[in-house]
């Protein structure tokens, strides 16, 4: 079967999966709303020594400005970036608006953020034939009444989708069907996949992979026996299959984040200032999708890979970095002195509220 063609009832049809990802989100809405940011280095986020960089401009990503970047080593790297204080509340308003546009035509929307989702238009509500078409219509009508441009990539699975969107940024869309979907995974590098991060990456290399071929290579054991569950995943995803569907209203369940360090950690004083990131990124993530939770969870991983978590629930959802900050501060101090030397310290907040913004489930690794 074409990926262009009509979809039908038949359960091994070609599924027609759009993921929408608009172009330097909060950067884009800042420059939008004030004329004298256009075309300038522009950076969302806190100027201050332990501020981080929340999304930047096209104009800033030139000079090597990324988003969870420390402010400090941004304004190094670009000494004309301008920093503009993040309004999520006119993000998320946006955020609804755009979502009223993907949902004239189809009901399955997965929300990824406030500035990404995934479509499922296998069947779509205005019976427009080709997913590209789809994908389309959609980006002219959010540039349309927003002003704002959108990429879209456009596959036959989620994880083909999300390259696809990437392969032609900013504002542009790129479709991978199931003719060309394995070619185009063999030839890409390991870091370059959705869902691998620098800490998998690095051990994939040292593993002898480094391109999605050098995966598929591998037998289904060997990925298994080195990477548990994940391994199954990576399998298949080096072939071009991912079987997941498109989840409607998915609820995130937690927001968590972690770090393995380079030499093995123990001071109080020295693993707190190692935490203080890991919040950052924990609180970036509320923000941007409007949760709030009421259960913090300390992980930590020692030296010999024992594990253990300490967790603490609160009558109200957090709400604010600092008393997200303070609890987990808390519950690392309550284990000290520490048995052991500690590999890997985590934080996570769970028993979410979640509005209309609802993600699914995050991982963070930095």
């Amino acid at each position: 079967m074409s990926y262009s063609d009509a979809a039908d009832d038949n359960p091994t049809r070609v599924r027609k999966i759009i993921h929408i990802d608009m172009d330097a989100f909060y950067a884009s809405v800042e420059q939008r709303d004030n004329p004298e940011l256009r075309g300038k280095p522009v950076a969302v986020g806190g100027s201050a020594e332990r501020g981080v960089v929340a999304a930047a401009s096209y104009e800033a990503r030139k000079f090597g400005v990324r988003s969870a970047m420390p402010s400090v080593t941004a304004k190094r790297q670009c000494p004309d970036l301008i920093f503009v204080k993040p309004r999520f509340e006119v993000y998320k308003a946006i955020s609804r608006q755009i979502r009223e546009i993907f949902a004239e035509h189809t009901e399955i929307i997965e929300p990824l953020s406030l500035d990404e989702a995934y479509l499922d238009v296998t069947e779509n509500l205005q019976g427009i034939p080709l997913a590209r078409d789809v994908a389309l219509r959609i980006r002219e009508k959010i540039k349309a009444e927003t002003g704002l441009n959108a990429s879209a990539g456009i596959s036959y699975n989620k994880f083909l989708a999300k390259l696809a969107s990437d392969h032609r940024k900013p504002n542009g869309q790129f479709v991978i069907s199931p003719e060309m979907g394995p070619a185009f995974v063999e030839t890409l590098p390991v870091g370059k996949f959705h869902g691998i991060g620098p800490a998998t990456s690095a051990k994939m290399n040292a593993l002898g992979l480094f391109t999605g071929l050098d995966i598929r290579n591998q037998t289904l054991e060997f990925m298994n026996a080195n990477f548990g569950k994940s391994g199954a995943y990576y399998y298949w995803i080096s072939r071009g299959v991912d079987e997941r569907p498109v989840r409607a209203n998915r609820i995130r369940k937690s927001i968590g984040a972690e770090t393995t360090f380079s030499a093995d950690l123990a001071e109080f004083e020295t693993l707190v200032i190692e935490l203080r990131p890991l919040v950052d990124k924990v609180w970036r993530h509320c923000e941007t999708s409007g949760s709030r939770g009421r259960t913090v969870t300390l992980k930590i991983k020692f030296a010999d890979f024992e594990i253990i978590t300490r967790s603490r629930s609160v009558a109200a959802p957090v709400v604010g970095r600092e008393e997200l900050e303070r609890l987990a501060c808390g519950l690392l101090e309550a284990e000290m002195p520490l048995p052991k030397r500690v590999r890997l310290l985590g934080v996570s907040l769970s028993s979410l509220q979640v509005g209309d913004d609802a993600a699914p489930q995050l991982t963070f690794e930095i």
